[in-house]
């Protein structure tokens, strides 16, 4: 076995840069977590009728319903085995905005089927989309998202793209400061830009062992189809 994205990626994964390829082996095989805390620049929002959306997604913890500028951030990424027997890695963010802390979960597995990362969003993983990670020539992570679809139940719906968000993930680590930064981006193809966030962290890498997966990190729902 090995990390999710190493799969993914295959031979591009050795394109990218030292830090990042020790970021994104984290999984069963490498034994550790990997907790980043840092401070988001800036969390942005597009147009306002984009709000409501986002303040229901956020009953889940998918996407985050408020603005705001150096907000302090947590991103908590743990291995473990899902019921289903799949390794799967959270992508937990936590912002800790004025008025409360919010978060944003994700959930990650390899699919075979699929050839690519698949990513189930928020606390009852209803929302899947398929992230296609290549390697810049930089040595920087840029991560894309494909089909998304929606599941409950016996529905396994794909979201139109009228109402769906294009993601773009870029991470990159800079020597001279000695942190990571990131710039993530969703972005609806009719009504332009909708959510996104930029900023720096440092990573600790944790033993497994000690770290655990503490309560809340894993889904109250998994779904079983890739």
């Amino acid at each position: 076995m090995t990390s999710i994205f190493r799969l993914a990626m295959g031979d591009d994964f050795a394109r990218l840069h030292p830090q990042l390829r020790r970021r994104f082996s984290v999984g069963l095989d490498s034994g550790e977590a990997c907790v980043g805390r840092g401070v988001m620049d800036r969390i942005w929002h597009g147009r306002p009728f984009v709000k409501p959306f986002l303040a229901l997604g956020a009953a889940r913890n998918i996407l985050v319903p408020r603005t705001g500028r150096r907000i302090p951030f947590t991103i908590e990424n743990v291995p473990y085995t899902d019921a289903y027997g799949r390794e799967t890695v959270t992508f937990v963010r936590t912002f800790e905005l004025a008025g409360g802390e919010r978060r944003f979960d994700a959930t990650m597995v390899y699919s075979p089927e699929r050839h690519c990362v698949l990513d189930y969003l928020g606390t009852h993983q209803h929302l899947a989309s398929d992230l296609h990670p290549t390697a810049e020539p930089d040595g920087s992570l840029l991560i894309r998202s494909g089909q998304h679809r929606f599941r409950e139940g016996p529905v396994d719906a794909r979201v139109p793209e009228l109402i769906g968000g294009d993601a773009e993930v870029r991470e990159s680590y800079d020597d001279a400061a000695g942190c990571f930064r990131i710039r993530v981006s969703v972005t609806n193809r009719r009504f332009g830009p909708l959510f996104g966030y930029e900023g720096a962290f440092a990573a600790t890498y944790v033993p497994l062992r000690s770290y655990g997966l503490r309560a809340g990190l894993r889904p109250v729902r998994e779904e079983a189809r890739a």
